[in-house]
């Protein structure tokens, strides 16, 4: 049974492990001796609880179930392997003296990949191993792969492409919708950059603007891209402006908490906020896709956070009215104004948090 010795098919520098559950010891040897030859570590155990209990310190890579174990068998213990969410879809093969068709079905029924028929024929034991532990490191790099790319895709862009996982030809049709839009841009950007070390700025800028990503995504918006040094973000829903706003209040308190880069050099933050309809959808070529909203309304903001001066928020008219009833808020007088690339003049304001909850909001920090 033991004849025509297997290569060594596992090469890496870690090698996997298989965690063998039989209550024989002669099978346990058999395919202890197999798995080594082949390169796996492998760790045993006499019982399905005491699987249990050794998985509780360690995370194999694979399984051998035993199907016919006193107590607790095979079967039952890779339903509570599958139960775990960590081994959800580890690699689990089952042994069995016989090709009982309903013991079988009762296997897979519990989420077993493959099946091995004692005597164990060790060619036929490497093979399907081997196979199914590539698929689940394929699928693991995929899934390292995938979390990469979500700090770097927003959620909502995510949503979109999971959401052809089904038909793959099907892109979502340009849709218009109200939605409000938030620009933030660093002050003196230029200047900054002509007096400081790059490696610093640079650092300075990822610092600042992951703290405007994560307001952003605490009060309910998402990252529609990053411009330079600044962000543009949407909100939407019924409290898409009272979100927005709050968010850019936030912002100006967590950035101004930062340190400055130097003695002499703070990176202040402008910020433009209006409502209004845009159309989203997908922008560019087969090749270079870019899910985004388009229109006036992210134009104006644009231009309001242009029109911002270090540390101030400023706000459309549409803005203005959607939150001016809100005790959260305090507005200076309304500001009729030309802004760069608009024909006709806007009414901005300057927001600012209402002083009495912003002395409610500093003394829970201090409590904190």
């Amino acid at each position: 049974m033991l004849g025509g010795g297997t290569d060594k098919l596992v090469t890496d520098e870690r090698k996997p492990i298989v965690l063998v559950v039989d209550d024989h010891r002669f099978s346990r040897t058999v395919l202890s001796r197999i798995l080594n030859a082949a390169g796996y570590r492998v760790e045993v155990a006499k019982s399905a609880p005491e699987a249990l209990e050794q998985i509780r310190h360690c995370e194999p890579d694979a399984f051998i179930l035993d199907t016919e174990m006193p107590g607790m068998d095979g079967i039952e213990l890779c339903w509570r392997l599958r139960e775990q969410a960590r081994f959800r879809i580890t690699p689990i093969l089952v042994c069995t003296a016989n090709e009982d068709r309903h013991l079988l079905r009762s296997a897979f029924t519990a989420g077993c990949d493959d099946f091995l028929v004692k005597p164990l024929e060790p060619l036929l034991v490497v093979a399907r191993l081997g196979g199914l532990i590539k698929k689940f490191d394929y699928y693991k790099q995929l899934e390292r792969v995938r979390a990469d790319l979500a700090r770097y895709v927003s959620p909502r862009i995510r949503k979109v492409i999971e959401s052809r996982a089904e038909d793959p030809s099907a892109l979502p049709l340009p849709q218009q919708r109200e939605v409000c839009v938030l620009f933030s841009d660093i002050r003196g950007f230029t200047a900054l950059s002509q007096c400081i070390e790059p490696t610093e700025l640079f650092r300075a800028v990822s610092q600042h603007l992951g703290t405007q990503v994560e307001c952003v995504y605490a009060h309910h918006g998402y990252v529609d891209k990053f411009s330079g040094d600044g962000v543009m973000a949407i909100f939407d829903g019924e409290e898409m402006t009272h979100d927005a706003c709050r968010c850019a209040l936030d912002i100006m308190e967590r950035v101004g908490a930062l340190p400055p880069l130097s003695d002499s050099n703070s990176v202040p933050v402008g910020v433009g906020i209006h409502a209004g309809p845009v159309v989203i959808g997908n922008i560019g070529s087969g090749d270079h896709l870019d899910y985004t909203a388009v229109g006036e309304t992210v134009n104006v903001a644009a231009r309001l956070c242009g029109h911002a001066d270090p540390m101030d928020v400023i706000v459309s008219q549409a803005v203005h009215e959607a939150v001016r009833s809100s005790a959260d808020f305090a507005f200076g007088k309304g500001e009729s104004v030309l802004i760069r690339s608009l024909t006709a003049p806007v009414t901005l304001y300057h927001l600012r948090r209402h002083t009495a909850r912003r002395s409610d909001s500093v003394a829970k920090r201090n409590n904190h």
